[in-house]
């Protein structure tokens, strides 16, 4: 369970894109704690310098400012690597719909120059951020690997041609890839603030300081919030799997279901508010109900995650409570 007692060869090297990020940053400190050399990739478009501050000085770690929409930036980060863990992106629906151009930019051809570059200098894996908003509008639950709708959003595209161009370089470069379908990941690190913020942060910082959150459409709305500690081990477990897992997309969440206006609920217990929510208009582009069968990622991956949401939420409060 976990990936505590995962070991990899001390000389290890693993390159992690969009290290100022949120999830990035919890990855390099994650590996950095155990003892191996990472590089750190990010543009600080999105990501914070604060989470690069926080690992700068280690003696392992290489913090390389570079936009990975520049090819030999990434010929050159990739240089000496053994993993790239891959998650430099612009996330948000809303801001995709607003921005295409960019997003296919950043997303599509930074994703295709990394995964060239990793296969130039013959990379052992390429481990890449997916999403759940693949499954489109396929109204199924759980959510099923091979059984994706009609994708919402710009975003949602440059994802599935991700997983596409990953596996082309399975198939065709014999590089190892392997697609990491988040849902919903929540944690410490993740930014509050902003238009785009996604909506545990936001809703914790708005509750600790005593202002009425909005809550998009009714509420009714369901997510399969997937805490940071649980996108870690997928990671660094997909370093480990075989070659015959090589080239799919997997599932990465807990495996449970919250419905938001139920989220919200347990927020203001937890930290003793009772502040009732605004509701407003439901964001375009948006996937309704997000429930994932974590099957495949148990048995190509032996991923097992620990973190339920009750587990996660309080140990997110905790940090935000230290931070805010």
């Amino acid at each position: 369970m976990g990936y505590e007692d995962l070991t990899f060869k001390k000389e290890t090297v693993f390159l992690v894109t969009g290290g100022a990020g949120f999830i990035g940053s919890n990855l390099c400190i994650a590996l950095l704690e155990k003892g191996y050399k990472v590089k750190c990739l990010d543009n600080l478009s999105t990501g914070l310098q604060s989470n690069v501050d926080l690992f700068k000085n280690n003696e392992n770690c290489t913090f390389i400012k570079g936009d990975i929409r520049h090819f030999e930036t990434c010929l050159s980060a990739c240089e000496n690597v053994d993993y790239v863990l891959h998650q430099a992106a612009w996330g948000s629906v809303p801001r995709s719909i607003e921005m295409p151009l960019l997003y296919d930019e950043i997303n599509v051809k930074g994703t295709l120059n990394m995964l060239e570059a990793a296969r130039q200098n013959s990379v052992k894996k390429f481990v890449y951020a997916s999403s759940s908003s693949v499954y489109g509008d396929e109204p199924t639950l759980p959510k099923k690997e091979g059984r994706e709708g009609s994708l919402l959003s710009p975003y949602a595209i440059t994802k599935k041609v991700n997983e596409e161009y990953a596996k082309i370089y399975t198939s065709l470069y014999n590089l190892d890839t392997y697609g990491l379908r988040y849902f919903n990941v929540f944690g410490k690190r993740q930014d509050p603030n902003g238009a785009y913020a996604a909506v545990i942060p936001k809703f914790i910082k708005q509750l600790l300081n005593e202002e009425q959150p909005v809550i998009n459409g009714d509420g009714s709305q369901s997510r399969d919030f997937t805490y940071i500690e649980n996108v870690i081990e997928a990671n660094l477990k997909a370093c480990k799997a075989t070659h015959a897992a090589a080239g799919k997309a997997y599932n990465i969440a807990y495996g449970g279901r919250s419905y938001l206006l139920d989220t919200y609920k347990v927020l203001c217990r937890i930290l003793e508010k009772d502040i009732d929510p605004k509701f407003g208009l439901e964001r375009e582009g948006d996937i309704k109900h997000s429930n994932a069968d974590i099957t495949m990622a148990k048995q190509y991956l032996d991923y097992n995650p620990d973190w339920d949401f009750e587990r996660g939420i309080r140990a997110a409060i905790e940090w935000y409570k230290k931070e805010l």
